[in-house]
């Protein structure tokens, strides 16, 4: 790990770019009619992201928190579009369950004393948040965006080396959503294949 503050600037300035790119790109698909964001992980995502933006920087996250915490507003705001465009995105029972499970853990910050415990429990809501969308994914893998969350994968590997001080109220939220958007992104990929495979095998 990178113990120069300037090389900790360095790489959470990185993360803030790669941050912009990511969700410009993905709100330029989703107007474009090119992606169907699912709005209950949308939802989920963005309750959790800015609460545990706030858990971090009360945890000594500092400077490398920060990436955080802007995606966690233009994550509010992609939920929006998601709302928007909900009509496209058929809402499955399961949802409904992922749903729950996470709404029922975003209270914790208020809740717990110890920051740590918030962050162990938003970080369960935010990777249920992924239900929905790896359902559909599964289903319907080209609506689905797989480079953004390829991208988010290396953003949030980012996130963690620009951390000030390493500990599991810091870490713990970028390494688990790193992991979801990379297993996201392999199934969106596997899938695609998977679909070019059987039509080239019918023709």
């Amino acid at each position: 790990m990178p113990n120069s503050i300037v090389a900790k600037d360095i790489i959470s300035a990185v993360a803030f770019i790669v941050t912009v790119a990511l969700f410009g790109n993905y709100i330029r698909s989703i107007r474009a009619a090119q992606t169907v964001p699912h709005v209950f992980s949308w939802v989920i995502w963005a309750g959790g992201t800015l609460i545990v933006f706030v858990a971090q920087l009360a945890g000594g996250g500092g400077v490398g928190a920060w990436p955080i915490g802007f995606s966690g507003c233009i994550t509010a705001y992609i939920a929006f579009l998601a709302y928007r465009k909900r009509h496209h995105s058929p809402i499955a029972a399961l949802d409904w369950v992922f749903l729950v499970l996470a709404v029922c853990a975003l209270p914790a910050w208020w809740l717990a004393s110890d920051p740590l415990w918030a962050v162990v429990l938003l970080t369960s809501a935010d990777v249920i948040g992924f239900g929905p969308t790896f359902r559909r994914g599964y289903h319907h893998p080209y609506q689905e965006h797989a480079g953004f969350f390829a991208l988010g994968a290396l953003r949030n590997v980012l996130v963690v080396l620009a951390l000030e001080r390493y500990s599991w109220t810091t870490v713990l939220f970028p390494a688990a959503v790193g992991a979801a958007c990379g297993a996201l992104a392999c199934l969106l990929y596997v899938r695609r294949w998977m679909i070019r495979e059987q039509a080239h095998q019918g023709q």
